[in-house]
């Protein structure tokens, strides 16, 4: 599915509208503000860089700066050579990539503006750039790196090297080392010192509510408030669409894994998706593990309390919709079951009463060798997420409202749509495997979005599941004419069901469809694909053909670490033995492939 930063934070006082333009923003900073300010901009797609974002700003407090997370889609980023008008201003982009080297959704507009404006002149703009990848796709970090070299070429000043943050090893790590030598450069730059207070600093303050009208509690909205009561359109990221699941099926019979087939009814919403796109859905965390963690830290999880930001002057007033109660920040707004990051780790160690689980938590959040180690080995590699924390950590006990503030956004999931809106245009189709692991520490994992679509069961009672479309540009070739090959182990099938579904249609209205090639359920392409042919026939020459000769399609989609990389090698090795090519030809061949739309990988680590 993607190069993704491993996003989704909504404006959630509908009476509280949000900046619109620069202008408002720069105001807003300069009133009231002394010495230099550090503005954040972020691309997340599934939030870590809006993540980092926040603790670069949160940072800038250490080092006497005024610091603000902001997301470029909300700004007139035309007016970005105007923060030199704030003295001593820094922009800082945490971009993560998606997709084949594409910006994220609400990086976008930030994009096209960066791509159509070579007259822009940004001298005077002080920047830097993290970027958030990973190195098993093709075009690693590709925004990342393209805003670090676009914004040099409108003579903006780049003032600390680029970094990159690579998801299939340690992103983490990779921030952390990043981050401690650019705050130094910063201080020297700016000429600053750091104000040596490592003192935990809250971003937010509890109020509770014990006389709030309850028609004002969010009970799990993503964004406007009431919004899964009174359905409006059109439905998005932050307006996501309730539809009625009609079928929950499992297509495997044996074996342990669980392989479910979900349909989605969209009927009335005016939603339009095409083959090839991702359905997004908003899963609930387990209602047990919430329970569990409202036990452990010995609270209430069924009072009402707002977090309100103290930067009066942030467009960001509440980490997640508020008010609303414990429990349903736990279920439906907070992240409690991926491995906490390092800083959370960090800013939670005050409250572990004995000093040697003091030391060890801020020695994780540290950059040592011995820090990350341990990191990697407790937390990491042990699958630990807050509650085995909490509960291999019997001296930790945070308040819970700090612990909430801490914690990321749950985000939405992604899955290839399995269906063709040509046969099915008021459904939307799932096919995905139920996610569940034993970890080192004995515990049982449970994917949150799997776990919880298997549990949608479709027996009388109207079960329903937040949703939006991600456009893709996975699609079918325009001339239905041309032939198809597709190579999906495992779910990597899911959007060639759309496909096919299509094909079917479209010879069913009696267009010329070309030959239609799928490779499904191997391990590994290149040794088992033979076991789908007979004995004594090679499949090389006719794949050949229809690539050299009859300008098919292919089509990737599964797993990018190892199964892409192999597809890969095995049309290399088929353009070398059959289209006689030599290994930089046969390599030179498939990138054109690429260049031309006919090579699309759909892939996820």
């Amino acid at each position: 599915m993607a190069d993704m930063d491993p996003d989704a934070t909504a404006h959630t006082d509908e009476e509280e509208p949000l900046f619109s333009h620069l202008d408002l923003f720069l105001f807003s900073l300069i009133i009231g503000l002394v010495g230099k300010n550090i503005i954040v901009f972020y691309g997340s797609q599934t939030g870590t860089a809006e993540e980092f974002a926040n603790r670069l700003a949160k940072d800038a407090q250490r080092y006497g700066m005024k610091g603000m997370a902001a997301d470029p889609e909300e700004y007139s980023m035309g007016e970005l050579s105007r923060l030199s008008e704030i003295p001593n201003a820094l922009a800082i982009f945490c971009m993560a990539t998606y997709g084949e080297g594409d910006p994220t959704d609400n990086a976008q507009d930030f994009y096209d503006w960066l791509q159509e404006n070579d007259d822009e002149d940004l001298s005077g703009l002080n920047f830097t750039v993290f970027a958030l990848g990973n190195k098993t796709y093709e075009h690693y970090n590709a925004m990342g790196k393209y805003v670090d070299k676009r914004l040099e070429d409108l003579g903006a000043k780049r003032i600390f090297d680029l970094g990159l943050g690579d998801d299939d090893g340690n992103l983490e790590e990779d921030f952390i080392s990043w981050r401690e030598q650019f705050w130094p450069a910063v201080c020297e730059h700016f000429g600053v010192e750091a104000s040596g207070d490592e003192s935990s600093i809250r971003q937010y303050e509890l109020k509770v509510h014990t006389d709030l009208n309850m028609n004002k509690v969010y009970t799990g909205e993503i964004g406007r408030l009431k919004s899964f009561e009174v359905q409006k359109p059109p439905f998005d990221s932050k307006n996501p669409f309730l539809a009625t699941v009609t079928v929950n099926r499992r297509l495997n019979k044996g074996g342990d894994r669980h392989l479910m087939h979900l349909e989605l009814d969209i009927t009335g919403s005016k939603i339009r998706y095409e083959s090839g796109d991702h359905v997004a859905v908003f899963p609930t965390n387990d209602s047990a593990l919430v329970n569990k963690l409202g036990e452990v830290l010995g609270v209430d999880l069924d009072v009402v309390i707002s977090l309100n930001n103290l930067d009066e002057e942030s467009n960001k007033k509440h980490p997640f919709p508020c008010p609303t109660t414990y429990r349903t920040a736990l279920t439906h707004y907070l992240d409690i079951t991926n491995p906490p990051r390092t800083n959370v780790l960090y800013e939670l160690a005050q409250y572990a009463s004995d000093p040697k689980d003091q030391e060890n938590m801020r020695k994780m959040a540290s950059s040592s060798p011995e820090g990350k180690s341990l990191y990697q080995n407790w937390v990491l590699d042990a699958c630990r997420n807050i509650l085995a924390i909490l509960e291999d950590m019997p001296s930790l006990k945070p308040p819970i409202d700090h612990l909430c503030e801490l914690l990321p956004r749950l985000q939405a999931r992604y899955y290839s749509i399995a269906s063709s809106s040509k046969v099915h245009p008021n459904s939307i189709h799932i096919c995905a495997v139920v996610v569940e692991y034993q970890t080192k520490t004995g515990r049982v994992n449970k994917g949150v979005a799997t776990n919880w679509l298997k549990n949608k069961l479709v027996n009388g009672h109207k079960s329903t599941v937040p949703m939006y479309i991600r456009k893709s540009q996975f699609r079918l070739p325009f001339k239905a004419s041309n032939p198809v090959i597709m190579i999906g182990p495992g779910t990597g099938i899911a959007p060639f069901m759309g496909f096919i579904q299509e094909r079917g249609w479209l010879k069913q209205q009696g267009k010329e469809v070309g030959e239609t090639v799928m490779f499904f359920a191997m391990q590994h392409f290149r040794s088992e694909v033979t076991s789908f042919c007979p004995e004594g026939f090679s499949f090389k020459e006719p794949i050949w053909k229809l690539i050299h000769s009859e300008n098919a399609h292919i089509y990737i989609c599964g797993d990018a670490r190892n199964m892409a990389k192999d597809v890969q090698l095995a049309f290399y090795e088929i353009a070398e033995e059959v289209g006689g090519m030599t290994r930089t030809q046969a390599t030179d061949y498939v990138k054109k492939l690429m260049t031309k739309g006919r090579y699309s990988q759909d892939v996820w680590s």
